[in-house]
């Protein structure tokens, strides 16, 4: 696996020049889950701000997802039955995943960008464990994910799934709890070490004492209880009063908007564009400092960043495509949406399944930092594990109808070449669809070439534009042999270093 330097030098100046088909690929790689081949086909030839407007009003307006039935229950609502309760509760956390799991399948920016946040803002459902709270906590990060962040800090830090799982919910007025003032401002807002003291973070963890009130049933909603509340004098980032939860959040925000702006858009970029940010070859630092510039003007609203980086040349550049690895959800959720094979909820419970096998685990990141991502998904078992997880995928959709694969390859190839007899027309075509920027060497294309080309179709059978003298008897869209040699092709180019990336 080749990692790059960002060398990336391009600014945020508009990006103007019609969408090729590399581009219109590398902007659904990295707004959303990728796209079809018809959804490529028809961003090509767009103007880029025209089409991330409309990704972006999207997002906006989007609504979340529907409660379910159970979205209110305590444990009230289940069997008395330990082993009855327990069975209940996994079937609706299934629900909720496959539920969540086709959100990111469908929702292009607004649950790419979801998903980001629940590894900024994490929290592990095996800590709080109750699945009202799991719902509220993945409704917050919906109806926030393009929105007002400051507002999203605010909401996020009182949800019961937050509350529990940095003991907000036991910090009390005559004994403060730490655990959510220190990730507040080490994880969510600023940064480790950057602007505040320890000092700062024992007074605003007493200022964010008294949502403590959490029921006698378990899994109750926790609400504020003004009884545990410590009402003391307290100074924060130099600003003394009698502080409460509201009142940190704006001191943070008022009096260090400029290091927020900084971190969450250094974080943004390094999802977006590459997750190296520091490199000295490239201006990323100066594209970061930027967006914080933006960030900070629109009064800390996410829409407004996005907008900016979505529609640059630096966004656009060739040093931007192909240089993040795919995640696990990216790889199985990717391969879905862009061979357009269709779905059922349990091949998206099945994505599920074996992105935890493979070191992402829904609603349950593997610690308060989150998944650290990029280089942290290639190591020897995962890499295998990508390798043949995905291959079962193909091959279950292969075994219930292999026609599906001539269909992707006369999709991929477009309508004027949807008969070819030229094979050459065909990988190039499914080549560029599955990887970035093709593959690396003419060597590795040749290799692909032979895969595609099985024994079962002589040489001669191809047409004359590709072999001097050839039958042309071989034809895309009739020949027996082509669902095989597709399927062939496709499980040869999974294990290529190329596919890996984004």
């Amino acid at each position: 696996m080749e990692f790059f330097v960002n060398c990336n030098t391009s600014t945020l100046a508009p990006y103007t020049t019609p969408l090729d088909k590399l581009r219109a690929a590398h902007l659904y790689r990295r707004l959303g889950f990728s796209a079809s081949v018809q959804t490529i086909d028809q961003a090509v030839g767009q103007n880029a701000g025209t089409l991330v407007d409309s990704l972006i009003n999207e997002a906006v307006n989007m609504a979340p997802l529907t409660p379910p039935v159970w979205a209110d229950w305590n444990n009230s609502n289940y069997p008395a039955d330990d082993d009855a309760r327990r069975q209940l509760e996994r079937q609706q956390r299934d629900e909720w995943r496959i539920a969540y799991t086709g959100a990111l399948l469908n929702n292009n920016l607004r649950d790419r960008l979801s998903f980001f946040w629940s590894n900024h803002f994490v929290t592990e459902i095996d800590v709080y464990d109750c699945n009202s709270f799991l719902y509220y906590y993945i409704d917050c990060l919906q109806r926030n994910a393009i929105g007002n962040f400051k507002t999203f800090v605010s909401e996020i830090g009182l949800t019961s799934a937050m509350l529990y799982y940095l003991d907000g919910a036991y910090n009390n007025g005559n004994n403060p709890n730490e655990n959510y003032s220190r990730e507040l401002f080490e994880l969510f807002t600023l940064g480790e070490g950057n602007g505040y003291t320890e000092q700062d973070v024992i007074e605003a963890a007493r200022a964010l004492t008294g949502y403590v009130e959490r029921g006698e049933l378990g899994c109750e909603q926790v609400t504020f209880d003004h009884t545990r509340f410590d009402a003391g004098s307290k100074t924060i980032l130099g600003r003394t009063g009698n502080w409460g939860y509201d009142d940190v959040i704006d001191i943070l925000f008022e009096e260090r908007p400029n290091e927020i702006a900084r971190f969450i858009c250094q974080k943004l970029y390094e999802f977006f564009v590459h997750p190296d940010s520091d490199d000295d070859a490239g201006n990323a630092q100066t594209i970061i400092s930027q967006l914080a510039t933006t960030f900070v003007a629109s009064n800390f609203e996410i829409a407004p960043v996005l907008s900016q980086l979505f529609q640059s040349q630096h966004f656009f550049d060739d040093e931007a495509i192909g240089v993040i690895i795919k995640s696990p959800f990216d790889i199985y959720l990717g391969m879905i949406n862009e061979t357009n094979f269709g779905y059922d909820d349990n091949l998206l419970l099945n994505v599920v399944n074996v992105s935890r096998m493979l070191g992402q685990e829904m609603f349950d990141p593997f610690d308060v930092a989150g998944w650290q991502r990029d280089r942290t998904w290639i190591n020897t078992n995962f890499i295998i594990g990508r390798w043949l997880t995905s291959e079962v995928f193909l091959e279950a959709y292969f075994q219930n109808n292999p026609e599906l694969f001539r269909t992707l390859a006369m999709d991929a190839v477009g309508t004027a070449n949807s008969n070819t007899s030229n094979p050459e027309i065909v990988v190039s075509a499914l080549v560029d669809k599955f990887t970035p920027k093709g593959l690396l060497t003419a060597q590795d294309f040749e290799n692909a070439m032979s895969v595609f080309k099985i024994e079962d179709v002589p040489e001669n059978y191809y047409g004359p534009d590709y072999i001097p003298g050839g039958l042309g008897l071989w034809m895309l869209a009739v020949s027996p042999e082509v669902p095989q040699q597709v399927f062939f092709l496709m499980m040869h180019l999974i294990r290529q270093p190329e596919f890996q990336l984004k």
